[in-house]
């Protein structure tokens, strides 16, 4: 039970923390017009030449049974196209259309700003104290995992 006690207030602030920072982040990806999973896809294809779903489901927080339904609607939206790939035609690539490049560049920076608003005074040795912190964390949930 110790060890229960000194790690639940851990998990707790762990868990407090990622879910003020989604609804904070959700909040202003929805004002612009997008779903979470939307802007992670057009986020993440921005300044690519685009990639396949394989490949996107791994740069993404979209499992892959949602990622097929996400990239429809964008499909449906003229912001994303799937293009056969030049070197295996049974895969596709799928990539920003031109109107989806004017999204990036219109949502992507203005989310960045919204963001880095909470870290307004944080200095570089705070930010490397919490990067450390949070990869010795994922590093003990990966080796449970593993």
């Amino acid at each position: 039970m110790k060890q229960q006690a000194e790690f639940l207030p851990t998990v707790q602030a762990l868990v407090q923390c990622y879910q003020a920072f989604a609804a904070y982040s959700a909040a202003d990806i929805r004002a612009q017009g997008l779903t979470p999973p939307q802007f992670d896809i057009v986020a993440t294809l921005g300044n690519t030449a685009g990639m396949t779903a394989t490949e996107l489901g791994e740069k993404t927080l979209i499992t892959k049974g949602t990622l097929t339904g996400v990239v429809d609607r964008l499909v449906d939206h003229g912001w994303v196209e799937r293009v056969a790939h030049d070197s295996d035609r049974r895969c596709q690539i799928i990539r920003l259309t031109r109107a989806g490049e004017t999204l990036f560049a219109r949502i992507f920076p203005a989310h960045m700003a919204h963001l880095g608003a909470c870290f307004a005074g944080t200095s570089a040795a705070e930010h490397k104290r919490v990067q450390t912190a949070l990869r010795v964390l994922k590093q003990a949930f990966s080796k449970e995992t593993a």
